[in-house]
This record gives C-alpha cells, structure tokens and sequence, in this order.
C-alpha cells in the first residue's frame, strides 16, 4: 500500500479547488447573494452529487480494467492527454474573473442543495475528469479498486468540501480582494495550469 500516493492527490484537489471554475464561483455568488448557510447547502448539494461520479466511477471503471494492465494503461493515457486538453483550454481562457452582479431570488436551502446536486450530476465534464483524475492514483495492490476508488472519492470530497466551506465563510472577503487585484485572475490561472499539466506527466511518467 503506497499511502504516499495520497498526499499529492489531496494536494492537487485542493489546488484545484482554489481554481476558478464554475462550481466554487457559484458557492461564492450564492454566498454573498443569500448568506453563508446558502452557501454551505450548496456546496452539500455539490459535494453528494461527486459521490454519484464516484460509484460510477468505482463501479464502471473497475470492472473494465480489472486485470487487464492494457486497458490500465490506455485510460492512463487517456486521462493525461484530457488533463493537457483541460490546461490547453484554461491557457485560452480569460483571465478576468467573473462574480456576476450579485443580485437574483433569493432561493431556499432545499433548492440550493437540489440545484447544486443537479449542476454536479448532469455535468458529463465530471465524470470524464475523474476517470483522468483518479486512476493514476490507485494506491494500493491489495485493495480493490473499488474500495481504492471511494477513497480518494471520499479524499476529494473532504478536502474541495474545506475549502469550498472557506469560500463560503469568507465570501465577502474574498470576492471584494478578486475585484481589486487585477492579478489574482492570473496567478490562480497559471496555478491552475500548473496542476493538470503536472497531474498528466506523473500519469505518463507513473
């Protein structure tokens, strides 16, 4: 059992997490729109819908590759070349971060957590990237996949979880330093770019 494996993986979700995307630019709109338990509901929503793409994931994934080193290997590859396509795509992007103009209904927190589980389940993105994102990490030769699949399931959903509830509790705080630092666009940009170009050469390299 390589634990090690472990640290880089939860490093590189939280980087990620800290990552301009739509889903902690929504906890944080929804954050300051409605307040912070508006917020903490949407992340729930969010974070149980990562659990479906974690079975699915766990479930799918295991038995295509389950002694078959080949097919192992090829959605390795896969994976690394779809995180290359991911920081190809975040290279052409804008750098400007976006925050909406913080006005709307109000929604209750039921709806926010419906609303943030549908946003997750529906995304297709999702489940492609954690089948680039989690095989390169399996850790251990003992344990099933499965089981090795719903750990880092789990490992992703703790560690995007602390810091998505750190959006949310400093949502204010954070969205007036991204309106006055032209250069907090860039920086997280390039973090971001750092993180899946790095994920895809250890998957090439592992």
């Amino acid at each position: 059992m390589n634990l090690e494996l472990l640290l880089p993986f939860c490093a590189a979700t939280a980087a990620l997490a800290l990552s301009p995307g739509p889903d902690n630019i929504f906890v944080l709109i929804q954050s300051m729109t409605n307040g912070k338990r508006y917020g903490l509901a949407t992340i729930a929503g969010l974070m149980t819908g990562c659990l479906v793409h974690t079975s699915l994931l766990a479930f799918g994934v295991s038995i295509i590759i389950k002694d078959n080193p080949i097919v192992f290997n090829a959605i390795k590859i896969f994976g690394a070349l779809y995180l290359l396509y991911l920081a190809w795509q975040v290279l052409n992007s804008d750098e400007a971060i976006s925050l909406g103009n913080g006005k709307g209904n109000k929604k209750g927190l039921l709806a926010l957590f419906k609303q943030g589980f549908v946003m997750n389940v529906l995304n297709p993105k999702v489940t492609i990237f954690f089948l680039a994102f989690f095989p390169g990490f399996l850790f251990s030769e003992e344990l099933s996949t499965v089981v090795q699949f719903y750990v880092l399931g789990f490992l992703f959903i703790l560690v995007s979880s602390f810091v998505f509830c750190g959006i949310a509790l400093l949502a204010a705080s954070i969205a007036d330093f991204l309106k006055k630092n032209a250069r907090t666009g860039a920086v997280l940009k390039w973090l971001q770019i750092i993180v899946f170009v790095g994920i895809a050469i250890y998957l090439f390299i592992g």
